[in-house]
């Protein structure tokens, strides 16, 4: 079994088996929370709905529910294994939903003997629903299914593997030919692929300004013409009378190729027949119709994206769907109209082309900052990407008249989009896509302990850093094999050990040298500084720091933490202009993200010190890609009281907003945390 297989399996499996659960919005204590949530206290809302019953969305979690629906007639790329397969997929599509725009998923898989049947159980069971996602479904049946749901349900019927698809592909289409120079009404367009997928990107195209007359599109039997008998409805949009045949017929001074098709179906010599510039969205996964960098050898000037996270310009339908219905469930959108779809297209390429904010090049790194054949999509963890897109789609809803609860103040909507979007455990996405760019070398003072090699597999199998274990090598080795883990030393990282070590070896006697250097006005021997640097992880793995060969250190496994701290401030020292050393933990909830400090360090810390370690911590903050706002908390509720740590505390916030005139106070913190039933 694979080694991916088996993580796969495992993770699915473990530690209980699906990926999604129900969870509790109201408080269920008391007798009296369980009187209101059931009987009798829920005949009220019954009440209330029956009379009218756009009153659903105020008493039920029908407004924040998609239904997640498929028949499993076409599972990813694996094809026709019926209804039951298809749900671990739905349950993952369910877990994007909540992750990325917090919006409840039923998965729901119909077995149904006919297209038919399925509209039907679909319509049936629509009241449920805010909206419905339609997914896995094979074409043409699909087209077929969608048309009648819109036509019958008054909530937004959606198939993502067309709309999904096409909607990035446009996006990233408009930028390409920006950068090539060449416009969407003269591009010449050759698509390898005629599914779901194919037919709905070039229609959203042809909508755009596209001409149907220079696309050329191809199925497993070559290109689609007015010659052919064969071809359904949907097919016969794209059937032109040429005798272009083949697929090297088609590109030959093409502008345009997308690929939604097979791996490995363009070759280096038919990318040699388009014109110059040519635009690549080679989209088939897990491998791409041909792979950049024979792209590149054979076209030096391709403007290239794939599906896949290990190239540039992901076509990855996660940049739209959760935004498209987080802004339509918000408007009571009634159906996803085509001025929903283009304000889609529009957002995200716009996304791509505006200058990053600081916090966002420091959340991405240089590799995303600059608009060009290297970033013409946007990243798909990108913060920025719900309070972009989904103002945009609710706010086309309203004008294209299918919003049953327009928006009253859009500015405020898009405020609270940029709060919402940090709750979901995105938290730390934009700090490992930055270290995935350029990995660094991380010491583990506990390099025996199982946490910390399981920790170091996750690290290796995402490529976030090189990391190095202080430890014994046959103890790790035993852990690895116990663990059932698959990296191996040197391979995957590196070891360093007191005994028969050739790092060890070459680097001991400078090593205590140095320390011995820093310590000696503090009564540290040579004696003491050789046996201390010997026999302490922590300090060894400081002093790599120090010397510069390492760029990190995680110790503080076991033991206790002002022993590790010690080690860390006598030998790594402070910052510049930083006097004292502050400790700050992440807090991520359900509903909120919550960085506090001090934690650990200070047990009394005076004004002046709270003043500075609010603003290392929002310097901190702002690599996660976060605008921080700081509520400065004692005991008392709104300066309620006069106490000594209650007066220190306003003198604090007087001193933080003479010198950081934009970090913004967070009046309403205490309101927000006493609301809160996870911090209860």
């Amino acid at each position: 079994m694979s080694d991916l297989k088996t993580a796969a399996l495992e993770y699915h499996a473990q530690p209980r088996p699906g990926k999604l659960s129900v969870e509790l919005t109201k408080p269920t204590v008391t007798a009296r929370d369980l009187a209101l949530a059931y009987s009798p206290g829920v005949a009220e809302p019954v009440r209330e709905i029956a009379r009218d019953a756009e009153l659903a969305y105020r008493y039920t979690g029908k407004g924040n529910l998609v239904a997640v629906i498929s028949d499993g007639t076409a599972i990813l790329g694996l094809g026709n294994l019926g209804p039951l397969a298809s749900k671990p997929v739905m349950e993952g599509k369910g877990v994007l939903f909540k992750r990325f725009a917090g919006i409840d998923v039923f998965d729901i898989e119909v077995d149904a003997e006919s297209p038919q049947a399925f509209i039907d159980t679909v319509k049936r069971i629509s009241i449920t629903f805010g909206g419905i996602n339609l997914e896995d479904i094979k074409a043409p049946e699909c087209f077929e299914i969608e048309r009648a749901l819109i036509e019958q349900c008054d909530i937004p019927v959606f198939h993502d593997d067309q709309h999904g698809t096409a909607i990035v592909t446009a996006a990233g289409m408009l930028n390409a030919l920006e950068i090539a120079g060449k416009t969407l009404p003269e591009a010449k367009i050759v698509c390898l692929g005629a599914g779901a997928a194919a037919i709905s990107c070039m229609k959203l195209l042809v909508s755009m300004g596209a001409q149907v007359e220079n696309i050329f599109m191809l199925d497993r039997k070559g290109v689609i013409h007015a010659g052919r008998d064969d071809l359904n409805q949907y097919k016969a949009v794209f059937a032109h009378a040429t005798d272009k045949r083949s697929l090297s017929d088609a590109l030959d001074g093409a502008d345009v190729f997308v690929g939604l098709s097979g791996a490995n179906l363009l070759s280096q010599d038919d990318l040699k027949l388009m014109a110059p510039n040519p635009i690549v969205f080679a989209c088939s996964n897990p491998d791409p119709e041909i792979k950049p960098e024979l792209a590149r050898e054979a076209r030096p000037d391709v403007i290239m994206a794939t599906g896949r996270s290990d190239y540039p310009n992901q076509v990855n339908n996660v940049l739209g769907f959760p935004f498209i219905f987080r802004g339509a469930l918000d408007v009571g959108a009634t159906t996803i109209s085509d001025e929903m779809k283009l304000a889609a297209v529009r957002a995200i390429a716009e996304l791509a082309r505006v200058e990053q904010s600081e916090v966002a090049l420091k959340a991405y790194g240089e590799k995303h900052a600059n608009f060009g054949p290297e970033y013409l999509i946007p990243n798909p963890f990108d913060p920025r990407l719900i309070g972009k897109i989904a103002p945009a789609v609710a706010e086309a809803a309203m004008a294209s008249g299918v919003a049953s609860r327009p928006l009253k103040d859009v500015e405020a909507y898009r405020e609270s989009l940029h709060e919402f979007v940090y709750h979901f455990g995105l938290i730390m996405k934009p700090v490992f896509s930055q270290a995935k760019q350029a990995p660094r070398r991380v010491v583990f003072a506990e390099g025996e302990d199982d946490r910390v090699l399981r920790a170091i597999q996750v690290i290796v199998d995402e490529g976030i850093a090189r990391p190095i274990l202080i430890g014994h090598p046959e103890e790790i080795e035993r852990k690895l094999v116990a663990l059932n883990l698959r990296v191996t030393p040197e391979d995957d990282f590196d070891i360093v050990y007191a005994d028969n070590n050739s790092f060890f070896d070459e680097h001991f006697e400078s090593y205590w040298r140095e320390y011995r250097r820093l310590m000696e006005r503090k009564g540290v021997s040579a004696d003491f500084a050789r046996r201390e640097v010997r026999r302490r992880a922590s300090l060894f793995g400081a002093m790599m720091v120090r010397m510069g060969d390492a760029d990190g250190l995680i110790c503080g496994t076991f033991g206790r933490h002002d022993v590790h701290r010690e080690y860390v401030e006598n030998v790594i020292g402070l910052a510049p202009g930083v006097s004292d050393l502050y400790a700050m933990s992440l807090l991520v909830l359900p509903d909120r993200t919550l960085f506090i400090a001090d934690t650990y360090i200070n047990y009394e810390p005076s004004a002046e010190q709270l003043v500075d370690m609010t603003l290392l911590a929002a310097d901190e903050v702002r690599r996660f890609g976060i605008q921080p706002r700081v509520a400065l908390l004692s005991h008392s509720s709104f300066g309620s009281e006069n106490t000594p740590t209650a007066l220190k505390m306003r003198r604090a916030l007087q001193l933080l907003k003479d010198r950081a005139l934009d970090l913004k106070p967070w009046g309403a913190v205490l309101e927000q945390l006493q609301s809160s039933t996870h911090l209860q």
